[in-house]
């Protein structure tokens, strides 16, 4: 998201504003129309991507109150003011660009002129450890709330397990009131545990099952909420059923459906069982990004990337798909098809997200929190007892512009790709 913001002198009351009145009919007029237009899920999102960009600002925040630093503004977006108050020392408010967030500390570097009086306040004059801290808080924020998404989706969803089959989806056969599995009451997330005694550890099991006994009445062992019940369903042949127009069954021999999708049911863990495996997950995960941010960086992934530009059959290639990195409209679409999948897909999306933003804010180059990082550590390298050293970080300048000009390039590819190419939706 957004790094540490050098301090800016405090605005003059001729900066520009925006009616607060106005601001919200406008919130609410978008909401609105993105709710009807294309449902709940964007609207979720957006709010989703925003609280975590506010997150990472707050680390910031919190951290340097924490350090007895100076925190002169804590903004909500960017562009003119919608709403600010000034709480003792520093200015609270929302801008009318939601796009991000800033903390304004004094002092970033040596460079940054600051008035003498605030001096020993400011974020140059911190010790090492509080300047490491503060730099690195936003990335740890996202840590955070990648390991409480995880350990919320583990403890009060859970994860598809393969042992664990069931009802996924009732269906509807055209011309019949009430399908096998409605006959039978059957319901959708209930566990098929036994079939004639059989027992059930795969959706394909079930299936061969099913499909291979047209009109033998089965006994099903369910478990429901906790309780095991013995229901008796008997499958009809798909050839005498037809779904939108069409035979369910266009097979040479006839084939038994009860009406029902099968498949990996969701298994949730403990409170207290759900914590060491979502410290596992956010472990993976944490590695998973680290080796896609080392593959975005090379010169292979630019060539693919150049070539994915030029040539649409390149960008359609499912591979190349798979492999390319995402802008913030590719991520918000596939999060946005992984709401629609399920709560649990779209909590695993965003944990995604916030591990790999967190991750790459750490890289040691300015403007990203890690190049903050990287010259406070140089720094406290280079000094000797009693004579402290000042890295220039203008003379970084020519590296810093060549990193944001890669970044810059990286960033107009993406999105190029994912609004004119985009990757197809991974959840069918």
């Amino acid at each position: 998201m957004t790094s540490p913001a050098p301090a800016a002198p405090r605005a003059a009351p001729t900066e520009d504003r925006v009616s607060p009145l106005v601001f919200g009919a406008i919130v609410v007029a978008v909401v609105v129309l993105l709710v009807v237009s294309v449902g709940w899920a964007l609207p979720v999102v957006i709010l989703a991507v925003l609280f975590m960009v506010m997150f990472h600002e707050f680390g910031h925040y919190i951290t340097a109150k924490r350090a007895g630093l100076l925190v002169t503004d804590f903004f909500v977006g960017f562009g003119p003011i919608v709403w600010s108050t000034t709480v003792g020392e520093t200015r609270y408010g929302v801008r009318a660009l939601p796009l991000g967030g800033f903390v304004k500390v004094p002092g970033m570097t040596w460079s940054d002129p600051v008035d003498p009086s605030i001096e020993p306040r400011t974020y140059r004059q911190s010790s090492y450890p509080k300047r490491v801290l503060f730099a690195a808080a936003g990335s740890l924020m996202h840590g955070v709330l990648a390991l409480v998404i995880a350990w919320a989706s583990l403890a009060f969803i859970g994860v598809p397990s393969a042992s664990h089959v069931g009802v996924t989806a009732l269906s509807t056969f055209q011309g019949q009131r009430e399908t096998p599995a409605q006959r039978a009451g059957l319901k959708v997330g209930d566990r098929i545990v036994a079939v004639d005694g059989r027992s059930i550890t795969s959706a394909t099991t079930l299936a061969r099952l099913i499909h291979r006994s047209v009109g033998v009445p089965l006994t099903l062992v369910v478990e429901r909420a906790g309780t095991r019940l013995t229901l008796h369903a008997t499958p009809v042949n798909g050839q005498h059923v037809e779904v939108n127009g069409q035979p369910l069954d266009t097979s040479s021999r006839p084939e038994g459906f009860l009406g029902i999708e099968v498949g990996a049911l969701s298994v949730r863990d403990s409170i207290l069982g759900a914590v060491p495996r979502a410290a596992g997950e956010l472990g993976s995960i944490v590695v998973a990004s680290v080796k896609g941010l080392a593959h975005v960086f090379t010169p292979h992934e630019f060539a693919s990337l150049y070539h994915q530009v030029t040539s649409s059959s390149a960008a359609q290639n499912r591979q190349n798909q798979l492999n390319r990195p995402e802008s913030i409209v590719g991520v918000v679409r596939i999060a946005v098809q992984g709401a629609r999948y399920g709560v649990g897909t779209l909590l695993t999306i965003l944990m995604a997200v916030n591990v790999f933003v967190g991750v790459f804010n750490l890289f040691p180059m300015l403007p990203l929190d890690g190049g903050y990082i990287a010259i406070a550590t140089y720094e406290r390298l280079r000094s000797r007892r009693g004579r402290p050293y000042h890295a220039d970080v203008n003379r970084l300048l020519p590296v810093i512009y060549a990193f944001v000009a890669v970044l810059g390039v990286l960033f107009a590819a993406t999105l190029y790709l994912d609004i004119v190419h985009p990757i197809a939706n991974p959840f069918g």
